[in-house]
């Protein structure tokens, strides 16, 4: 049983360096879910915005401690998607809106 590809990605995430990437190398960031791997993500981006992706990276970013006054925490950990796109293909992301 295949997931539905909209429960694979999480959301877009817009950074300086994301932004960055996407300009130069036609790279866009994706937050994903933590099972996912680079065949779902691939299959997921391509039915999703119908465009070509010619390759698919993954990093884990680890949980990071947080605090609030006297009250201390972790923020909670995550894995990201680096998808390039084929020459000439480019998703539609609304920043600053």
């Amino acid at each position: 049983m295949n997931p539905d590809p909209r429960d694979l990605i999480k959301h877009y995430l817009t950074t300086e360096k994301n932004t960055i990437l996407k300009e130069r190398h036609n790279v866009y960031v994706f937050e994903v879910v933590r099972r996912a791997n680079k065949q779902e993500i691939r299959s997921a981006i391509e039915q999703i915005f119908h465009v070509q992706v010619t390759d698919v990276n993954m990093s884990v970013s680890a949980r990071k401690p947080k605090r609030l006054g006297r009250f201390q925490g972790y923020r909670p950990s995550y894995k990201k998607a680096y998808v390039k796109l084929k020459e000439g293909d480019q998703i539609e992301v609304f920043e600053n809106v």
